[in-house]
């Protein structure tokens, strides 16, 4: 098969999943990246967050005309991480493929742990909630303690969304689950705001290094963004809980093959 033909259709993947759950695209974009196109975690993570950057912002727009991305929140977590994406990237450049591997391995099995978990879990108490909605105007209201907890969810988001290439929804998404009363619907179209905005500093800083295979890159975007509008038109036909599951334990299996590459096994 061509390779260009290849990276839109993996990038398709992609999309499709962040269309159908508003994250989880660039956990699997790394795994697709180095097993379907055979590139180095060095050179798959600006890839991938290429083309999750590019599809989030898509469907961050279509979020914003739909009146459900919290700006203000996506501004402050999406700040945190444009400062903190560099730094991702700069590590990424030195440290070597196999104990990446491994690393974004682990993040890959924590993300389906916690995924497979969820259903099992007590929505939190109101009193424990940091980030309310208001229900005069329905805006978020604004404390210390949840200026703090978004804060620090961005600069969690743009170090890994720097040095493993993920968007970083896998962290946002439990993140605004957690600390905000949002709706699921305005959870996932924030964190695709935050997402677009941390890939656009990671994109830079990945380009100015010259570590984006732009060839590859492109193709791969554009099929996320194919994928993306997939998923949006059949998202509202599936049951999420049963997607959530799937998705969880596709992730498990790719972990595995991960890491049996990471320890030199050979993994075709």
């Amino acid at each position: 098969m061509d390779i260009n033909t290849l990276a839109v259709g993996l990038g398709t993947i992609i999309g499709l999943v962040m269309g159908l759950t508003g994250a989880g695209g660039g956990v699997l974009a790394i795994p697709l990246l180095v097993f379907g196109l055979h590139l180095p975690v060095q050179q798959a993570a600006p890839v991938g967050l290429v083309a999750v950057g590019m599809a989030a912002a898509m469907g961050a727009i279509f979020g914003l005309r739909q009146r459900i991305v919290r700006y203000r929140a996506a501004a402050l977590m999406g700040g945190a991480g444009m400062l903190m994406a560099p730094l991702g990237v700069f590590l990424a450049q030195q440290l070597p493929n196999r104990p990446l591997l491994a690393a974004f391995a682990l993040v890959l099995t924590y993300t389906a742990w916690r995924m497979l978990r969820r259903p099992a879990l007590a929505a939190p108490h109101p009193a424990t909630i940091p980030c309310h909605v208001d229900d005069a105007d329905q805006r978020l209201t604004w404390t210390r303690p949840c200026a703090r907890a978004l804060t620090g969810t961005g600069l969690v988001s743009g170090v890994l969304s720097g040095l493993l290439g993920v968007g970083g929804g896998f962290v946002i998404i439990p993140a605004l689950t957690r600390y905000t009363n949002l709706d699921i619907r305005s959870v996932q179209a924030t964190s695709l705001a935050v997402i677009a905005l941390v890939s656009v500093s990671g994109v830079s800083a990945a380009a100015l290094n010259g570590a984006v295979p732009w060839d590859m890159a492109l193709p791969f975007a554009g099929g996320a963004m194919l994928g993306l509008l997939i998923g949006r038109l059949v998202a509202s036909k599936l049951h999420p809980t049963h997607l959530q599951q799937a998705f969880a334990w596709f992730s498990l299996a790719i972990a595995l093959l991960m890491l049996a590459r990471a320890f030199g096994l050979t993994v075709n």
